[in-house]
This record gives C-alpha cells, structure tokens and sequence, in this order.
C-alpha cells in the first residue's frame, strides 16, 4: 500500500468516526520501502543514500523506516468512548505487541526512556517494534510496526526513532521465520484482550 494513499485513508476515517459515519478500524498492511518523518524528526538523523521517499507522517516521533517484510497496523479508535487518556493507549498497545510477540515466541519488553519495543538484554538489546501515534479529536491515527523479515540493512538510511547506540532486529534474525498472516493472526486474537485492558486502565485511572 502506497503510504499517501494509507495516510488519506487514515485520514478521512478518522474524520468519519469522530462524526458517527464510520466504525472504529485498524488496518494491517505493508509499504514499499520509504521513510517517514514525525513531528520531532531531526534532518541530521535522515542519510537515506538509497533514496527511498519520505513522507511527514503527522505522527509523533522522529524518523521510521517501513518496507516489505514488516507488517504496519494503523489503529483508529475513539479514545472519546474509552477515558480520553493518551497514555493508556500507549501503554495498552505496546502490551498488544508484546504479547502477540509472546504468543509467537519471541520474549520482548519496555525500555525506560526508550520509545517502541526491544527484545535481548544488554549488548545484544535490539528493537523489533515501532510505535508512533496521533490523537485528533480523541479519534487516534497512526500505530506500529513489527519487523517480521524486512530487510534489516535498510535501517541505516536513518537513526531510528532518534536511538543511535542500540540495534534493530526482526523475527527473522531471531529465528523466527513466518508469514505475515501468522503475526496478523496473533495480533487478531490479542485485539480484544487490548480493547479490554484499555477500558480498564483508562477507567482505573
């Protein structure tokens, strides 16, 4: 999927639910290979010698690389039915994440003062998963990315999410090789499990 195209959809969905015209959505894809820019995106971080397109995203972060091999989920819910709290998002898709990644065998985590998802410890800690979002109207755009079998030497047309000293890895290189259809299918049935712990976050909080 062409991301403009990806970015129009998003775009006027999230427009259509905030009016009551369209239900909530998330859209699990794949992009060519291309960059894109977050509203915090430094230009010395972008070196792109492949010269691969890149897009101002409208997301928060820095610079995200997405390509073939790397399954992308655009999430847009109406945080408006669920507390209005950004945060808990967060923190509720990045649980999504990590346990579709379990349900899949792979151990990932948190890093504190770090954005996204990591797996391994110490010298060998490594991002597997990207998250970046944007809330209009409690209506969120945007989402996350896992790195499935994209090609990992890619990465190095930019400084991903800003973060130079750690490393980005895939199920692939961690011996996991699978169809995307397989981590669409642990993400599907980790949905409503997400759905749930956003409501009762939000609603604890």
């Amino acid at each position: 999927m062409p991301y403009d195209e990806a970015l129009a959809f998003m775009e006027q969905r999230a427009a259509a639910i905030r009016s009551g015209d369209a239900s909530e959505c998330v859209w699990l894809l794949e992009h060519p290979p291309l960059f894109t820019a977050g509203t915090s995106a430094d230009p010395a971080e972008l070196f792109n010698p492949l010269g691969f397109p890149v897009y101002e995203a409208g997301r928060g972060g820095r610079y995200t690389y997405h390509g073939p091999g790397q399954r992308v989920g655009y999430v847009m819910l109406d945080l408006d039915k669920r507390g209005k709290d950004i945060r808990c998002f967060v923190h509720s898709l990045e649980q999504w994440m990590i346990a579709a990644l379990a349900e899949l065998g792979v151990d990932a985590h948190r890093a504190d003062g770090r954005i996204g998802i990591w797996v391994g410890a110490g010298a060998e800690e490594a991002k597997i998963g990207a998250l970046g979002v944007r809330v209009r109207r409690w209506v969120t755009l945007h989402g996350f990315s896992l790195n499935v079998a994209p090609d990992l030497s890619h990465f190095a047309g930019i400084v991903p999410c800003g973060i130079e000293k750690f490393g980005v890895t895939s199920l692939d290189m961690l011996g996991k090789q699978m169809p995307l259809t397989s981590v669409d299918a642990a993400l599907k049935r980790g949905f409503m499990p997400f759905l749930k712990a956003l409501e009762r976050k939000c609603k604890e909080s």
